[in-house]
């Protein structure tokens, strides 16, 4: 478990989080180890494989519930396996609450000192000031996690600084953008039927011995998001891990639809890797599952946090059966988009994680 942290220094754990020392000076909430100043939560990691290792985690879309499940992901990590996790929101300025129809993500300075970058928004507008950190940290070759609508993370107009990161970007030097130089696709369409048809997860031929699928059987991955179509083959190095198997109904225990939709499956989890701009490589697994119900599912946790594990090398650690048992409670919420009036008055990022 990690250690506890006393003392309250509001003022200046605020100044000294946005200048990146986002472990230090920062008040501290009820439970052990979690501290937070202002919109941003660091899980301090202490005992576990991944002690020393620190993740920055970032949600921000509008339809799956992904300040859901980045936040059980981030309890997950530190307090089961001690990665120390700095957890990120799209937040209002005006209310301090979480809200991702608003393009402000604050605290993506902390990714200055990140080993790994889990990233699941959706279509965001982000300042050119915020996007900056995401740049510098991918022209570095870092490793990157990528979840569901991360391969059309971002949305940014042609007059903007950073639009060739948009999921739509269409030049030759950066096609696709972010979701495709990187994660290895960008958004194409819904393969299975959204909010009719589920996903069964098929380890790929020859890929059963692989670390990532480690305590994972064939079929135990299931959610109830339909598959994404992707084009075939996956760019570059691009690795098909799993397969996503369209079933009938959204129900665990349903028939697999027949006929094209599984023929052929689509990949819903791969690895593969990218070159940042300095020329390092960078490790990156993209699965186009994730939404807070899918993350429900055991196999499917453990799915992603075994990817933690090897986009930082630590796949020698994965244990045969990770254990990805939920901290706290975790109820997900259906998938769906909410209305404006819904997001208010809303919730603070810090209150996620009060017990």
């Amino acid at each position: 478990m990690p250690a506890a942290i006393s003392g309250v220094q509001q003022a200046r754990g605020a100044r000294r989080l946005r200048n990146g020392l986002v472990l230090m000076g920062l008040l501290t909430l009820a439970m052990a180890g979690v501290q937070a100043a202002d919109d941003i939560v660091v899980l301090k990691g202490s005992t576990g494989a991944g002690q020393g290792k620190h993740i920055v985690l970032i949600s921000g879309d509008q339809e799956y519930r992904s300040e859901e499940t980045i936040t059980q992901l981030a309890k997950i990590l530190a307090h089961r396996h001690g990665f120390t996790c700095t957890v990120l929101y799209t937040v209002d300025p005006q209310t301090g609450t979480i809200n991702p129809n608003i393009g402000n993500i604050p605290g993506l300075n902390a990714l200055e000192h990140a080993d790994l970058m889990v990233i699941f928004t959706r279509f965001l507008n982000l300042p050119d000031e915020q996007m900056q950190h995401i740049v510098t940290y991918l022209a570095r070759g870092k490793p990157v996690v990528g979840l569901r609508t991360a391969t059309h993370a971002f949305n940014i107009p042609k007059d903007r600084k950073y639009h060739k990161y948009s999921w739509n970007y269409n030049g030759e030097d950066y096609a696709g953008g972010f979701g495709k130089q990187v994660l290895g696709e960008t958004w194409v369409a819904h393969h299975g039927a959204h909010g009719k048809e589920g996903t069964r997860g098929r380890i790929a031929p020859g890929q059963e011995k692989h670390p990532i699928l480690r305590g994972i059987g064939d079929g135990e991955i299931f959610g109830p998001t339909d598959v994404y179509t992707v084009r075939l083959p996956l760019p570059g190095d691009s690795l098909p891990l799993v397969l996503g198997e369209v079933t009938a109904t959204l129900q665990p225990d349903s028939p697999a639809v027949r006929g094209k939709k599984n023929d052929p499956m689509m990949p819903i989890a791969w690895v593969k890797t990218y070159r940042g701009e300095k020329g390092a490589t960078g490790r990156v697994f993209t699965t186009t599952m994730g939404a807070s119900q899918d993350f429900a599912n055991e196999a499917t946790r453990r799915l992603i946090v075994n990817a933690c594990f090897w986009a930082v090398g630590l796949e020698d650690k994965i244990p045969p059966k990770t254990d990805v048992t939920v901290v706290g409670t975790f109820t997900p919420s259906p998938f769906r988009f909410k209305s404006p009036k819904e997001w208010q008055p809303g919730v603070k990022p810090a209150d996620l994680f009060r017990p």
